[in-house]
């Protein structure tokens, strides 16, 4: 159920109402009075991957967009970024395809629909990585009933991707010790062995996987043949996925998973020019977002053919003009 209190998020919530109130005060300032409207866009934590990417597309709107200026949010992650998106607390929000498709649907945790969400851009794909400690003699989701697993930290995308693997194995929360850690907690507990496993919904190569299979010796675990062809056919916004070997220290085969898209996300009302400007810039700076993160060179914009919710008014234009 998606929250109507905003309890659970306080004090930074307070901080974000705060900015929402400036948002609406200064809309359409820009034009008549020289003030800018703020916008800002939800990530996810520091340690991950969405805060810099988003640090990079906020600092390049603002360069490109003289009557707004945009930031990006520290949040919970997908689950949270749909949830202020649903509220009007935040302009954009980067949300995984589970999230986003639960939230416009209104299934999974939420009851009522958001029919008004809209894709914007791709991301990069978000893979599953299950990690046990050196030395584990876990070598299959299935054995990790009865132990310590984190599954991510609350109002992440992971943390629901962690209960769609574990229930594919026939796995509920009340058969483990659940652990909701953020990435870089769970490479702390890896290395420190307070925890049996470790699921991360993330890209590849992620700074907290290097820093467990790095530091800790951490073990990556393929997800084997049949748990991987049950979660395609149960659901439809999963792909196959090959973390290449020499990913990470130790890794030196091909790892098979599963994983999805993020998309770039807002409501339906975000003016065209910000949604245009999104796009031209994940298509004319490429060079300049992967200099961030070299995930972003696995951005691929033909991928919004398949986008799992509706296109923004922007898109099929921007597409047509750019011979998409």
């Amino acid at each position: 159920m998606v929250p109507t209190s905003l309890g659970r998020f306080a004090p930074r919530s307070l901080a974000l109402l705060t900015l929402a109130g400036l948002t609406l005060g200064s809309w359409g300032c820009g034009e008549g009075g020289g003030a800018n409207r703020f916008m800002s866009i939800g990530t996810a934590g520091t340690g991950g991957i969405y805060y810099p990417l988003g640090g990079a597309l906020a600092n390049r709107l603002s360069l490109r967009d003289s009557l707004r200026q945009y930031t990006a949010e520290v949040t919970g992650g997908s689950v949270e970024n749909a949830n202020r998106l649903r509220e009007g607390q935040i302009d954009l929000g980067m949300v995984l395809a589970v999230t986003l498709v639960d939230a416009y649907n209104g299934t999974g945790d939420y009851e009522t629909p958001a029919p008004q969400l809209r894709v914007i851009a791709p991301l990069y794909p978000n893979v599953h990585h299950i990690l046990v400690p050196e030395g584990s003699d876990v070598t299959s989701v299935a054995e990790l009933r009865g132990t310590r697993v984190s599954v991510g930290a609350p109002g992440s995308g992971t943390e629901q991707l962690s209960r769609q693997l574990l229930e594919a194995n026939g796995i509920t929360y009340d058969d483990i010790e659940v652990r909701y850690l953020s990435f870089t907690e769970s490479s702390s507990a890896l290395t420190d062995r307070s925890i049996e496993g470790a699921i991360f919904s993330v890209g590849y190569p992620a700074a907290a996987v290097l820093e467990a299979t790095t530091t800790g010796g951490a073990q990556l675990l393929p997800i084997a043949p049949d748990l991987r062809e049950a979660l395609l056919e149960q659901y439809s916004f999963y792909d196959a996925f090959t973390i290449p070997g020499g990913t990470y220290p130790g890794v030196d085969e091909a790892v098979e998973t599963v994983g999805l898209l993020t998309w770039i996300v807002a409501d339906a009302s975000l003016p065209d020019e910000v949604a245009t400007a999104i796009l031209d810039i994940m298509a004319d700076e490429a060079a300049a977002l992967q200099q961030v993160h070299p995930i972003a060179a696995q951005i691929d914009l033909s991928t919004l053919r398949r986008a799992p919710v509706p296109l923004h008014s922007a898109v099929e234009p921007w597409l047509a003009a750019r011979g998409m």
